[in-house]
């Protein structure tokens, strides 16, 4: 899975902004991320995080906080 992917399908299924560093917990432990096989996972998970902040994918509540972008009517 890709490291904006597993941000994604973390923040949808806990439903609740997060800090960087639980998403990243939850991404390995749940088995979204291998850090044996996949390079700076640290690095490319914020560098991921960043990039979908950028694009509207997610929103930054506070300082290493991410939600998905609020429902927009």
């Amino acid at each position: 899975m890709e490291f904006a992917d597993a941000a994604l399908a973390i923040l949808t299924e806990e439903a609740r902004p997060l800090h960087w560093t639980v998403i990243l917990d939850l991404a390995l432990r749940r088995g979204y991320l291998d850090p044996f096989t996949q390079p700076d996972v640290r690095k490319n998970v914020l560098a991921a995080l960043g990039q979908a902040t950028r694009d509207g994918r997610l929103e930054k509540r506070d300082r290493g906080i991410y939600a998905l972008p609020a429902a927009r009517s």
